[in-house]
């Protein structure tokens, strides 16, 4: 798919960052270094292995010299990611199990935001559920966690995901079904009116 600069702004940033304007790599490393990170991060399950990661992915981009904006910006730059992160994870898999304290503790920060009214009873619970979805999340094959962790987690777009695993808009479609299919008859076991929110 041609994606026209004028149509996409992040393309447009990226050539004019190409042509000398610094600043424009700035406003893209602005926009995409909270979203990238969260999306490495639940990828990986390690902060300093999501951040080096995310570091990487922003020195490729701002080393690329074959860029052009044949593809929706967003689509490239969650390419680079997730073959960086599917990398890691191939040659660190045993490490993958362990999950990091930073990651527990900022995920658990979170959790605390949203579950002030719960007793103790029920955040326990509900903290056990969350758990055994992430556990399922993480034992998916590899192309359904990243299509998932993309639709789910990042909000992107079908044909944006598409575009970054290389595949059609329909195929992915089935992948998605296939990849919540799974996830629902793995999670059968939890109450549906109390599964969290992963």
């Amino acid at each position: 798919m041609d994606i026209s600069a004028t149509h996409d702004p992040d393309a447009a940033c990226m050539l004019a960052y190409r042509a000398g304007d610094t600043a424009s790599f700035d406003r893209i490393l602005q926009r995409y270094r909270d979203p990238l990170f969260g999306f490495l991060l639940r990828f990986v399950r390690n902060r300093a292995v999501a951040e080096e990661l995310a570091q990487e992915v922003f020195l490729r981009v701002c080393n690329s010299p074959n860029y052009s904006p044949t593809a929706k910006f967003q689509s490239w730059l969650y390419r680079i990611a997730t073959n960086l992160a599917l990398n890691w994870v191939r040659d660190h898999r045993a490490e993958r199990n362990v999950v990091s304290i930073d990651y527990r503790s900022q995920e658990a920060r979170r959790t605390e935001v949203r579950c002030r009214e719960r007793n103790i009873e029920e955040q326990l619970i509900f903290e056990s559920r969350l758990e055994q979805v992430r556990a399922v999340i993480d034992d998916l094959p590899e192309r359904y966690r990243t299509a998932v962790l993309m639709h789910k987690y990042s909000e992107m777009e079908y044909w944006e995901i598409a575009d970054a695993l290389g595949c059609s808009v329909p195929a992915l479609k089935s992948l998605l079904f296939r990849a919540y299919e799974l996830l629902r008859i793995r999670l059968a076991h939890l109450d549906p009116q109390r599964r969290p929110a992963c």
